[in-house]
């Protein structure tokens, strides 16, 4: 082609037709923006292609991850509940006053090992990461789903500052329960092997010397699952939320 236009301009040259090579070099220049301009539309598409892949490929695995969120959601829920059964049972032992020794150490055990643990709240955020600290976060075109991804986030990073107050509300209480009494005695999963072996009398008879210490401690922590259950129940239902427009978002784009 480029030959082929070559010969056009030499042959108008050598027959002087000084007109006639103007229309043809202004064609030429045309033809040469035209293509310019092809090239970038065409390389323009490519790009925007790449980032409608990019940005369904970071919707994929946020709606992967969120999906992951909820089922840890929904099991953390199932072992706070399941905790404060275990904190009631306790109570409830030390309140009937013919509870056998053998049920109020039982409870007691149960409490060491399940009603004394803290809440926890690990969400999957490495997808949403990399988005904000890339500043990937524009690829995602819809402002509108954009702000509702970072508000989603930041609700997990509410839901963890309030586990924080309530972690450090509690610890102090916890520090008698372990200063004053052997309770550790009753944690049969690590700790009971380091202490002398007794007999369930003498165990439930120190459990009941210290009935009010028990349940100061198995409270705050009952309160804390309780309250734990509340957030999570909430953040639960609003990853689901998301997760639907997540999804509604991908299928526009197929």
């Amino acid at each position: 082609m480029i030959n082929f236009l070559r010969k056009i301009r030499q042959k108008l040259l050598l027959e002087n037709k000084i007109s006639g090579y103007l229309k043809y070099g202004v064609g030429e220049i045309f033809l040469v923006v035209i293509g310019i301009l092809i090239a970038l539309s065409i390389n323009n598409w490519n790009e925007n292609r790449k980032l409608d892949q990019q940005e369904k490929s970071y919707l994929n695995r946020l709606i992967q991850e969120n999906k992951s969120d909820v089922l840890t959601f929904a099991a953390e829920i199932e072992r706070l509940e399941n905790n404060n059964h275990k904190i009631a049972n306790l109570s409830n032992s030390f309140k009937e006053k013919d509870s056998s020794d053998s049920l109020l150490v039982q409870s007691a055990r149960e409490f060491l090992i399940y009603g004394t643990l803290y809440p926890r709240f690990n969400p999957s955020i490495s997808t949403y990461e990399d988005l904000s600290s890339t500043g990937n976060l524009g690829i995602i075109k819809d402002t509108g789903l954009r702000d509702q991804i970072v508000t989603h986030y930041q609700s997990y990073q509410a839901v963890e500052w309030d586990y924080k107050i309530n972690a450090d509300w509690a610890m102090p209480i916890d520090a008698p329960l372990f200063i004053h009494t052997d309770a550790l005695i009753f944690d049969t999963d690590i700790t009971s092997f380091l202490f002398p072996e007794e007999s369930t009398e003498k165990l439930a008879d120190d459990l009941r010397v210290n009935r009010d210490i028990y349940l100061r401690n198995a409270a705050i922590h009952f309160w804390i699952n309780k309250d734990c259950i509340i957030m999570l129940k909430q953040i639960k239902e609003d990853t689901s939320d998301l997760i639907k427009i997540l999804e509604d978002a991908v299928n526009t784009k197929e």
